[in-house]
């Protein structure tokens, strides 16, 4: 009794730990995007400027990636809370992340227009459309599918991992998009310099290491079985009702 109790408190603080690191992970890519855009580009605007360009990787990094992932992460760290209240906070969070990533696409497409330049025309355009889109798609999914379900109990039982698995791959996508915006900023900007190791380039090559270590982190709080919500009698439902769907038993009334 005892070595499991103890067992249970030094599982519980890895994951503090875990959850905090991930949270200073999260908001220094955020600074660290908000510095770079700021310090080497002149800052923010909404006047189809270059610093309104410059809001598309700042929204971008703050919506699609940082408070998609903590959308994602409510759900290991309010495991003891009303799953109804927890489904409304992860809906809520994954809905200012989808305005301001909303927000941040609107902006490079304005400052586009403004200076003549062309879209969608490289793999970080292609890449970041289909993910905001993807994004958007689960959203609407989750919100119909849960929160104000009119599916069936069998359909959101069917459709639950599904809603889990593409949450990851959508993270993935967001920081892999991320990665390729980096990069073609650098090319566009410094591309003479770059291999130089300007403070620009280090800054930016910092960010997208970051980025990709906030996401590994985020994927292993998830997918860490010590770390997932006690059953409870909603859950429990849904896996009796999937189970008699899947083998074709006859459900067992009380």
């Amino acid at each position: 009794m005892m070595e499991a109790s103890s067992a249970a408190r030094a599982a519980r603080s890895t994951f503090a730990w875990l959850v905090g690191g991930s949270q200073v992970l999260g908001v220094t890519t955020v600074v660290l995007t908000a510095v770079w855009m700021g310090h080497f580009h002149g800052g923010f605007a909404w006047d189809g400027t270059e610093r309104e360009l410059n809001l598309h990787p700042l929204c971008m990094v703050l919506g699609l990636v940082f408070l998609q992932g903590d959308a994602i992460l409510v759900y290991r760290v309010f495991h003891n809370e009303a799953k109804k209240n927890v489904k409304v906070l992860h809906g809520i969070i994954h809905l200012l992340a989808l305005i301001i990533t909303i927000v941040g696409m609107v902006a490079v497409f304005d400052s586009n227009r403004a200076s003549n330049y062309t879209n969608m025309y490289t793999l970080h355009s292609w890449c970041g459309m289909a993910t905001i889109v993807l994004f958007g798609v689960q959203w609407v999914m989750g919100l119909l599918f849960f929160l104000f379900p009119v599916a069936s109990s069998g359909l959101r039982a069917t459709y639950l991992p599904l809603h889990a698995f593409c949450g990851l791959v959508l993270l993935a996508l967001a920081v892999g998009s991320s990665l390729l915006g980096i990069t073609d900023s650098l090319l566009y900007s410094i591309m003479l310099t770059y291999s130089n190791f300007p403070p620009e380039g280090v800054l930016a090559n910092v960010l997208g290491i970051l980025l990709v270590v906030f996401g590994v982190l985020l994927c292993y709080i998830i997918t860490r079985e010590e770390y997932r919500r006690p059953p409870n009698p909603e859950e429990e439902s849904l896996a009796v009702h999937f189970k008699t769907l899947s083998e074709g038993d006859s459900p067992t009334l009380p």
